[in-house]
Parts: structure tokens; C-alpha cells; sequence
């Protein structure tokens, strides 16, 4: 039979912390930064009558709604975990990015169709270069500052991470109008406004895409990309006394954050000798240490108990 102490046993590392604070802090500096720069955008687009700048100030929109959706998130994400969400809230932050992902597909089309339009007419309408030039340069200043930021961030959390690259994407947008603007000043041919917005568009595309699989990816319980399964298996059966494992299951509950389970059969020795403490303790160990696991539970059973499951999978 199995030990009772021994029968279920998880290994966490926390689902909040200082970095969640310090997440907030990072967002509600990049809103600021964002909001100056969107108005100042849209002025200079009235004004000068450029489509890239029009163009990057929809892209700045997208992401000061994606920044203040991803604000809310960390803030639910905060909250501790209940009978009702035993693993918190963290998953928020993913649906999060799928806000975001989905309004960065909104502006990919909303720029291709306002680019083409302006390319097929008749005549490009006047663009005042020069102006246009300053707030695309003032973008990139802020742009720059917002990704300094968000940085220290985007690597521990999904959420984090959409709102870096959406900042990301705006700095080379910024970039495309300034050596459009550049490109009219010195030879006048204004369609180079229309191109840069079709390159603003090309420029968002990947990321949201990429965004968006990522999100699907978590929502849909697949394996954590870059985990090996078969490699994971190799190294609980290599624990001495452990004869066989079954009903291996490995998710995220946002990008970073693995959990992993399985039923392990061990050899009835380690029951009787009282070692389901220590090879509990190793496997937890492994799993976080080699694989990045958060979260890890097993079910330890003897080899008798094995042929009593109606059901088993790898």
C-alpha cells in the first residue's frame, strides 16, 4: 500500500512577490510614457498629415490598452490563492496577453488597409516632412525609455513580456517614420509615408502571432515549449527504487510558471523502509532544478497497485 506521507507531495517556489510589485511599478511608468507620447502622435499626425505617424499612434494606442490590461492583470494576478483558485490568479495574465495579441491583429489590418488605399490614389496629399520627423523622434526617445522600464520584467512573465514587445514594436515603428520623413525631406517622394506604415505593419505582425500561439499554447494545457517529456521520464526512472511512471502530465499556468504530474511505481522496499520522504524530495528536486518546474506533485505506488488503475497513459 501506499504511505500517506509520501502519496502526494508538491514543491513551489511562490506565485508572488517583490517582482510583482516591482512589475506594477514598471507598468504604471510605461502608461505615463505612453499616453505624453500618443497625444503628441495624433497631434503631429493632424498636423503634418502623415499615415506612419497615424500608424504608430494606433500602435501606441494598442499599447496603452494592452499596458493598462496587463496593469489590471498583475494586480489580479496578486491575489492569493482560495478553495475556488487553488492555484491563484496568475492565469489572468494570459488572457491578458490575448487582449493583446488581438488588438495588435486589429492594428495590422487597420494599417493595411489605410496604407493601400493612400498608395492606390491618385495623389500621396502633402506630408510636412520636417514636423513629422520631430514627433517620430520624440517617439523613439520615449519608446526607448519605456523598454528600459519593462525590461526587467519581460523575462519572468507573459503578461511582461506583451507589453515589451508591443513597446518594442513602436520603437522600430518610430524608426520607419523617421527614415521616411528623412526620405521626403531629401527627395520628396511621399509614399515613402504609406511604406513606412506597411513596414509598421509587417513589424507587428510576427510578434502578435507569435503572442498569440504562446497563449493558445497555455490555454490549451499544451507541454511547456522547449520541455522534453521523454527526458523528464529518463530522469525519474533513473531514482533508485522507482521501477516505472505513468500518467505524466506537464502544463504551464502562464509561460514559467511548469507544473508537473505523474503517478510513480516504486519498488515496495521504499515503503517499508521508510524512504518515500527522501525519494519524494529528490524527484522534486530534479524536476526543478533540470527542468524548471514550479510546481511538482506524485502519487507514489506500489508495483501491486499499478495493475489495479482501469486507466493508464504515458
Amino acid at each position: 500500500m501506499s504511505d500517506s506521507r509520501g502519496h502526494d507531495h508538491a514543491h513551489s517556489h511562490g506565485l508572488d512577490g517583490p517582482a510583482g510589485s516591482a512589475n506594477r511599478s514598471r507598468l504604471g511608468i510605461a502608461i505615463g510614457i505612453v499616453s505624453v507620447v500618443l497625444v503628441v502622435e495624433i497631434i503631429g499626425g493632424l498636423v503634418s498629415g502623415s499615415l506612419a505617424l497615424f500608424a504608430d499612434a494606433g500602435h501606441m494606442l494598442s499599447d496603452l490598452t494592452g499596458l493598462v490590461v496587463a496593469l489590471v492583470a498583475t494586480i489580479i494576478a496578486a491575489r492569493p490563492a482560495t478553495d475556488a483558485q487553488t492555484f491563484g490568479h496568475r492565469r489572468s495574465e494570459v488572457f491578458a496577453a490575448f487582449i493583446n495579441a488581438a488588438i495588435l491583429l486589429a492594428v495590422v489590418v487597420f494599417i493595411l488597409v489605410e496604407a493601400i488605399e493612400r498608395l492606390a490614389s491618385a495623389g500621396a496629399g502633402g506630408v510636412q516632412a520636417p514636423l513629422m520627423l520631430v514627433v517620430a523622434v520624440v517617439g523613439a526617445i520615449a519608446n526607448t525609455a519605456s523598454l528600459l522600464v519593462l525590461r526587467g520584467g519581460a523575462k519572468d512573465s507573459i503578461n511582461m513580456r506583451g507589453a515589451y514587445l508591443e513597446v518594442l514594436g513602436d520603437l522600430f515603428g518610430s524608426l520607419a517614420v523617421i527614415v521616411a520623413a528623412i526620405v521626403i525631406l531629401l527627395t520628396g517622394f511621399e509614399r515613402a509615408d504609406s511604406i513606412a506604415s506597411l513596414v509598421i505593419a509587417a513589424l507587428i505582425l510576427p510578434r502578435a502571432v507569435s503572442l498569440l500561439r504562446d497563449v493558445l499554447r497555455v490555454l490549451s494545457q499544451g507541454t511547456p515549449r522547449g520541455t522534453d517529456v521523454a527526458l523528464i521520464r529518463e530522469h525519474v526512472l533513473a531514482k533508485e527504487g522507482v521501477v516505472s511512471v505513468h500518467d505524466v502530465h506537464v502544463w504551464s499556468i502562464t509561460p514559467g510558471s511548469n507544473v508537473f504530474s505523474a503517478h510513480v511505481v516504486v519498488e515496495r522496499r521504499v515503503f517499508s523502509e521508510n524512504r518515500t520522504d527522501t525519494l519524494l524530495d529528490s524527484l522534486s528536486e530534479c524536476l526543478s532544478e533540470h527542468f524548471d518546474v514550479e510546481h511538482s506533485t506524485f502519487q507514489l505506488e506500489p508495483e501491486e497497485h499499478a495493475d489495479h488503475e482501469l486507466e493508464q497513459h504515458r
